[in-house]
Protein backbone atom coordinates (compact mmCIF):
# COMPACT_ATOMS: atom_id res chain seq x y z
CA UNK A 1 0.00 0.00 0.00
CA UNK A 2 1.35 3.20 -1.00
CA UNK A 3 1.69 6.26 1.19
CA UNK A 4 -1.71 7.82 2.66
CA UNK A 5 -3.26 5.49 0.82
CA UNK A 6 -5.45 4.86 4.58
CA UNK A 7 -7.06 8.14 3.61
CA UNK A 8 -8.78 6.88 0.60
CA UNK A 9 -10.67 4.87 2.79
CA UNK A 10 -13.93 5.26 3.02
CA UNK A 11 -15.89 5.49 6.43
CA UNK A 12 -18.94 4.11 7.24
CA UNK A 13 -20.77 5.06 10.58
CA UNK A 14 -22.86 1.97 12.17
CA UNK A 15 -26.32 3.59 11.75
CA UNK A 16 -25.44 4.22 7.57
CA UNK A 17 -24.63 0.42 7.56
CA UNK A 18 -27.46 -0.62 8.97
CA UNK A 19 -29.75 1.37 6.89
CA UNK A 20 -27.69 0.17 3.96
CA UNK A 21 -28.28 -3.93 5.51
CA UNK A 22 -32.14 -2.33 5.34
CA UNK A 23 -32.35 -1.56 1.99
CA UNK A 24 -31.27 -5.50 1.05
CA UNK A 25 -34.26 -7.54 0.47
CA UNK A 26 -33.75 -11.15 1.23
CA UNK A 27 -36.68 -13.39 0.90
CA UNK A 28 -37.46 -15.11 4.37
CA UNK A 29 -38.48 -18.09 2.29
CA UNK A 30 -34.95 -18.04 0.72
CA UNK A 31 -33.38 -17.91 4.33
CA UNK A 32 -35.98 -21.01 5.31
CA UNK A 33 -34.38 -22.69 2.54
CA UNK A 34 -30.81 -22.63 3.48
CA UNK A 35 -31.38 -23.35 7.35
CA UNK A 36 -33.60 -26.77 6.17
CA UNK A 37 -30.80 -27.72 3.69
CA UNK A 38 -28.37 -27.33 6.80
CA UNK A 39 -30.40 -29.32 8.88
CA UNK A 40 -30.76 -32.25 6.38
CA UNK A 41 -27.17 -32.10 5.16
CA UNK A 42 -25.98 -32.59 8.09
CA UNK A 43 -28.65 -34.88 9.53
CA UNK A 44 -30.49 -33.09 12.20
CA UNK A 45 -33.84 -35.11 11.60
CA UNK A 46 -36.16 -33.98 14.81
CA UNK A 47 -35.08 -29.95 14.21
CA UNK A 48 -35.98 -30.60 10.35
CA UNK A 49 -39.78 -31.96 10.79
CA UNK A 50 -39.52 -29.09 13.52
CA UNK A 51 -38.65 -26.46 11.14
CA UNK A 52 -41.18 -27.75 8.46
CA UNK A 53 -43.64 -28.06 10.90
CA UNK A 54 -43.42 -24.30 12.18
CA UNK A 55 -42.19 -22.36 8.93
CA UNK A 56 -43.77 -24.75 6.45
CA UNK A 57 -40.35 -25.30 4.67
CA UNK A 58 -40.41 -28.86 2.76
CA UNK A 59 -37.26 -30.76 3.46
CA UNK A 60 -37.26 -31.78 -0.17
CA UNK A 61 -35.98 -35.56 0.96
CA UNK A 62 -37.57 -38.09 2.40
CA UNK A 63 -36.39 -37.54 5.99
CA UNK A 64 -36.51 -41.09 7.09
CA UNK A 65 -33.61 -41.81 4.54
CA UNK A 66 -31.96 -38.70 6.85
CA UNK A 67 -32.24 -41.46 9.76
CA UNK A 68 -30.74 -44.42 7.34
CA UNK A 69 -27.67 -42.35 6.64
CA UNK A 70 -27.16 -40.71 9.67
CA UNK A 71 -27.01 -44.67 11.62
CA UNK A 72 -24.64 -45.34 8.92
CA UNK A 73 -22.49 -42.23 9.73
CA UNK A 74 -22.70 -42.91 13.30
CA UNK A 75 -21.75 -46.83 12.73
CA UNK A 76 -18.37 -45.85 10.95
CA UNK A 77 -18.22 -43.26 13.67
CA UNK A 78 -18.15 -45.79 16.34
CA UNK A 79 -16.04 -48.12 14.92
CA UNK A 80 -18.56 -50.78 13.37
CA UNK A 81 -17.69 -50.46 9.79
CA UNK A 82 -19.16 -53.81 8.67
CA UNK A 83 -22.86 -52.88 9.84
CA UNK A 84 -22.05 -49.89 8.05
CA UNK A 85 -21.21 -51.64 4.68
CA UNK A 86 -24.51 -53.93 5.75
CA UNK A 87 -26.41 -50.50 5.66
CA UNK A 88 -25.13 -48.67 2.89
CA UNK A 89 -26.04 -52.11 0.88
CA UNK A 90 -29.80 -52.05 2.16
CA UNK A 91 -29.99 -48.56 1.62
CA UNK A 92 -28.38 -48.66 -2.00
CA UNK A 93 -26.05 -51.31 -3.10
CA UNK A 94 -24.80 -49.58 -6.19
CA UNK A 95 -22.99 -46.81 -4.42
CA UNK A 96 -20.20 -49.38 -3.18
CA UNK A 97 -20.08 -50.90 -6.56
CA UNK A 98 -19.49 -47.63 -8.26
CA UNK A 99 -17.08 -46.53 -5.88
CA UNK A 100 -14.11 -48.69 -5.25
CA UNK A 101 -12.17 -46.42 -4.02
CA UNK A 102 -14.68 -45.57 -1.19
CA UNK A 103 -14.99 -49.14 -0.60
CA UNK A 104 -11.39 -49.88 -0.52
CA UNK A 105 -11.61 -46.98 2.58
CA UNK A 106 -14.39 -48.86 4.41
CA UNK A 107 -12.47 -52.23 4.31
CA UNK A 108 -9.49 -50.25 5.30
CA UNK A 109 -10.97 -48.75 8.39
CA UNK A 110 -11.99 -52.10 9.15
CA UNK A 111 -8.85 -53.41 9.23
CA UNK A 112 -7.46 -50.53 11.34
CA UNK A 113 -10.53 -51.30 14.16
CA UNK A 114 -9.14 -55.05 13.95
CA UNK A 115 -5.64 -53.54 14.41
CA UNK A 116 -7.12 -51.08 17.41
CA UNK A 117 -8.63 -54.13 19.40
CA UNK A 118 -5.49 -56.61 18.95
CA UNK A 119 -6.66 -58.83 16.94
CA UNK A 120 -3.40 -59.16 14.74
CA UNK A 121 -4.00 -62.73 13.26
CA UNK A 122 -7.41 -61.65 12.15
CA UNK A 123 -5.78 -58.06 11.14
CA UNK A 124 -2.88 -59.68 8.64
CA UNK A 125 -5.52 -62.62 7.03
CA UNK A 126 -8.02 -59.41 6.41
CA UNK A 127 -5.22 -57.90 4.64
CA UNK A 128 -3.96 -60.90 3.05
CA UNK A 129 -8.17 -61.81 1.49
CA UNK A 130 -9.51 -58.50 1.17
CA UNK A 131 -7.36 -55.60 0.51
CA UNK A 132 -4.18 -57.00 -0.97
CA UNK A 133 -6.20 -57.87 -4.19
CA UNK A 134 -7.43 -54.32 -4.73
CA UNK A 135 -4.54 -53.20 -4.15
CA UNK A 136 -3.26 -55.18 -7.02
CA UNK A 137 -6.35 -54.20 -9.21
CA UNK A 138 -6.02 -50.48 -7.78
CA UNK A 139 -2.09 -49.31 -7.98
CA UNK A 140 -3.22 -46.01 -7.05
CA UNK A 141 -4.13 -47.31 -3.64
CA UNK A 142 -1.14 -49.67 -2.84
CA UNK A 143 0.73 -46.79 -1.25
CA UNK A 144 -2.02 -46.43 1.71
CA UNK A 145 -2.49 -49.97 1.81
CA UNK A 146 1.45 -50.77 2.23
CA UNK A 147 1.01 -47.62 5.02
CA UNK A 148 -2.06 -49.22 7.27
CA UNK A 149 -0.53 -52.91 6.95
CA UNK A 150 2.57 -51.24 8.03
CA UNK A 151 0.91 -50.66 11.54
CA UNK A 152 0.99 -54.53 12.61
CA UNK A 153 4.86 -54.07 12.81
CA UNK A 154 4.35 -52.04 15.68
CA UNK A 155 4.07 -53.27 19.67
CA UNK A 156 2.55 -49.89 20.30
CA UNK A 157 0.71 -48.50 17.63
CA UNK A 158 -0.04 -44.71 19.03
CA UNK A 159 3.63 -44.13 19.89
CA UNK A 160 4.54 -45.53 16.19
CA UNK A 161 4.52 -42.90 12.52
CA UNK A 162 1.61 -44.34 11.49
CA UNK A 163 -0.69 -43.17 15.05
CA UNK A 164 -2.78 -40.71 12.59
CA UNK A 165 -4.38 -43.87 11.63
CA UNK A 166 -6.08 -44.94 14.85
CA UNK A 167 -6.99 -41.74 15.73
CA UNK A 168 -10.64 -40.80 15.53
CA UNK A 169 -10.25 -38.52 12.96
CA UNK A 170 -9.60 -41.34 10.40
CA UNK A 171 -12.93 -42.79 11.60
CA UNK A 172 -14.33 -38.71 11.17
CA UNK A 173 -12.71 -38.70 7.76
CA UNK A 174 -13.62 -42.23 6.63
CA UNK A 175 -17.51 -41.21 7.67
CA UNK A 176 -17.52 -37.93 5.78
CA UNK A 177 -16.26 -39.74 2.67
CA UNK A 178 -19.65 -42.41 2.87
CA UNK A 179 -21.80 -39.26 4.01
CA UNK A 180 -20.87 -37.24 1.08
CA UNK A 181 -21.50 -40.38 -1.70
CA UNK A 182 -24.69 -41.45 -0.10
CA UNK A 183 -25.87 -37.84 -0.47
CA UNK A 184 -24.75 -37.84 -3.85
CA UNK A 185 -26.61 -40.93 -4.81
CA UNK A 186 -29.82 -39.19 -3.77
CA UNK A 187 -28.86 -36.39 -5.42
CA UNK A 188 -28.18 -34.18 -2.36
CA UNK A 189 -25.14 -31.58 -2.19
CA UNK A 190 -22.15 -32.83 -0.18
CA UNK A 191 -22.14 -29.79 2.05
CA UNK A 192 -24.44 -27.36 2.95
CA UNK A 193 -24.72 -24.23 1.89
CA UNK A 194 -24.66 -21.98 4.97
CA UNK A 195 -20.83 -22.51 5.63
CA UNK A 196 -19.95 -21.43 2.30
CA UNK A 197 -21.99 -18.42 2.77
CA UNK A 198 -19.97 -17.81 5.66
CA UNK A 199 -16.77 -18.08 3.51
CA UNK A 200 -18.28 -15.87 1.30
CA UNK A 201 -18.88 -12.69 3.90
CA UNK A 202 -14.92 -13.75 5.74
CA UNK A 203 -13.97 -12.86 1.61
CA UNK A 204 -16.40 -10.39 0.79
CA UNK A 205 -15.09 -8.30 4.38
CA UNK A 206 -11.42 -8.80 3.56
CA UNK A 207 -11.81 -7.41 -0.30
CA UNK A 208 -13.95 -4.50 1.51
CA UNK A 209 -11.09 -3.99 4.45
CA UNK A 210 -8.95 -2.89 1.54
CA UNK A 211 -11.08 0.03 0.43
CA UNK A 212 -13.46 1.34 3.62
CA UNK A 213 -13.82 1.61 7.47
CA UNK A 214 -17.43 -0.08 8.60
CA UNK A 215 -19.02 -2.29 11.11
CA UNK A 216 -17.24 -5.14 10.44
CA UNK A 217 -19.12 -8.74 11.82
CA UNK A 218 -16.00 -10.39 13.32
CA UNK A 219 -17.84 -13.10 15.44
CA UNK A 220 -19.57 -15.20 13.17
CA UNK A 221 -21.56 -17.05 15.41
CA UNK A 222 -23.12 -14.14 17.27
CA UNK A 223 -23.39 -12.32 14.00
CA UNK A 224 -23.16 -8.63 15.82
CA UNK A 225 -21.40 -5.68 13.84
CA UNK A 226 -18.74 -3.99 15.62
CA UNK A 227 -18.36 -0.41 15.97
CA UNK A 228 -15.89 0.86 13.59
CA UNK A 229 -13.18 3.16 14.51
CA UNK A 230 -14.34 6.88 14.05
CA UNK A 231 -14.07 8.76 10.98
CA UNK A 232 -10.90 11.01 12.78
CA UNK A 233 -8.71 7.95 14.01
CA UNK A 234 -9.38 6.31 10.99
CA UNK A 235 -8.35 8.56 8.76
CA UNK A 236 -10.85 8.20 6.01
CA UNK A 237 -13.31 9.72 4.49
CA UNK A 238 -16.64 9.69 5.13
CA UNK A 239 -19.17 7.45 3.06
CA UNK A 240 -20.32 10.25 0.89
CA UNK A 241 -16.97 11.48 -0.84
Amino acid sequence: MGRGESNTKKHIGLEDWQRRLREVKVRKEDMNRVVMNFLVTEGYVDAARVFERESGTAPGVDLDQITDRMNIRKAVQSGDVEQAIERVNDLDPEILEAQQGLFFHLQQQRLIELIRQGQLAEALHFAQEYLAPRGEDHPELLEELERTVALLVFEDVKASPLADLMDVAQRQKTASELNAAILASQSQEAEPKLPNLLKLLVWAQKQLDEKAVYPRIDNLVTGELAEPPSAGSAGGGSADD
